[in-house]
């Protein structure tokens, strides 16, 4: 099958593992590329009520808009451009307002984006199926079966691992590779019911370092969202986390938090309901091996970097965009797979590292207590600024 530029992918059908973001933006970019994907999730329906809010930057939007994708995110997002860094006694450190030439970022509910994404990749002819737990995988000369949990399989020409930080694939690929690697912090989150109280301006997200970390921004309610950090030597298992009443959560935020500007004013102003425990944060540490045989990874599978980046969501689109074109020029899936992780593996491994030490600060273990920041303007242009070039073709030595 070629792609309409008349280029003989190599690859004609493939099994997406996961359908979160990654799985739906790889399969949308698949099918661009000519490529006819379906998309196997492990839930018995979509992913909606999973997670809390993130934000979409500039990057991601560009991801997706090489799909054709962008339009329904940004309907479903609230454009949030500018950025305040501050202490935990009130005093602002660095401001940034956006690059006039970019879209704002956007903030969503991670449940929102899944809809939308699903929802479009649907309507753009991508099968998804439901209750399809990988547990096995067995390739043979020119294609690849997945076993799932209910007994039943499927063959492609390629499977490509979008099952998240906890991948199944990452392991069939590699029995010996690394788990995610736990960052000193618990994630929580919330809606105050404070306003312009705090003095934060709408369309401004502000991040406030100290003893104890908290992120804010205006709802389109006009309530504050937040985030914060709970430092945690040792690491919560989901269900612990589960098992403690969001009340209990409330009152262990509240003790970390007096005296945090605005902190305590926000969480005296959250109520239980308002909770959003996310759990652990963690990240991927450096995964050796990308592939093997007709089997990728790709987004958080295999280079989840933490929320601390602001950078997970963009960086799986992106992910999947490069990857649709390696398989695109490519004559093999062992060709495509080394371009797609020689091009990948350099930017997204710098992004988790950098997120790493974000969370030695968050959680107590570093030096000083708000990280020493460049020139924001200078932070965020590598990050919003990088493009893929949908039309540019991949060559085996591109990287």
């Amino acid at each position: 099958m070629s792609d309409d530029d008349g280029r003989d992918s190599g690859v004609r059908t493939a099994l997406v593992i996961g359908g979160g973001v990654a799985g739906a933006v790889t399969a949308l970019a698949l099918r661009k590329a000519g490529i006819r994907a379906t998309v196997h999730e492990a839930y018995p329906t979509a992913a909606d009520g999973v997670g809390a809010w993130l934000g979409l930057a500039p990057n991601g939007q560009a991801a997706l808009a090489a799909v054709g994708a962008d339009a329904a995110v940004k309907a479903a997002g609230q454009p949030v451009p500018g950025v305040v860094m501050a202490d935990g006694a009130g005093n602002h450190l660095a401001g940034f307002g956006g690059f006039p030439e970019l879209p704002a970022t956007l903030t969503l509910p991670r449940e929102r984006l899944f809809r939308v994404l699903a929802d479009h990749a649907a309507a753009e002819g991508v099968q998804f199926t439901y209750g399809k737990r990988l547990v096995a995988a067995e390739e043979s000369p020119d294609g690849v079966t997945a076993h799932f949990a209910d007994k039943t399989s499927a063959t492609a020409d390629i499977l490509i691992g979008a099952d998240g930080i906890r991948s199944t694939v990452r392991t069939v690929i590699d029995p010996q590779s690394p788990v995610p690697e736990y960052g000193g912090v618990l994630s929580i989150g919330g809606y105050a019911a404070v306003g312009s109280e705090t003095g934060a301006e709408p369309g401004t997200m502000y991040f406030a370092f100290g003893r104890a970390f908290m992120g804010y921004w205006q709802g389109p309610d006009g309530r504050l969202i937040w985030f914060a950090t709970l430092p945690a030597d040792t690491p919560p298992s989901p269900a612990d986390v589960a098992r403690v009443p969001a009340a209990e959560w409330l009152s262990r935020l509240r003790e970390v938090y007096a005296g945090h500007v605005p902190g305590e004013r926000l969480l005296r102003h959250t109520d239980p309901d308002a909770l959003m425990v996310v759990g652990r944060m963690e990240r991927m540490p450096s995964v050796p091996h990308w592939y093997r045989g007709r089997m990728v990874l790709v987004g958080d599978s295999v280079h989840a970097p933490s929320s601390s980046s602001g950078q997970g969501a963009s960086l799986a689109m992106e992910s999947a965009v490069e990857l649709a074109r390696c398989l695109r020029d490519l004559p093999t899936p062992g060709e495509a797979f080394a371009a797609y992780e020689a091009l990948r593996r350099p930017r997204v491994e710098a992004i988790g590292r950098n997120a790493a030490a974000v969370n030695e600060v968050k959680a107590g273990k570093s030096d000083t207590t708000v990280p020493a920041f460049p020139a924001l303007e200078d932070m965020f242009r590598p990050l919003h600024f990088h493009r893929i070039d949908w039309e540019e073709k991949v060559n085996a030595g591109s990287a």
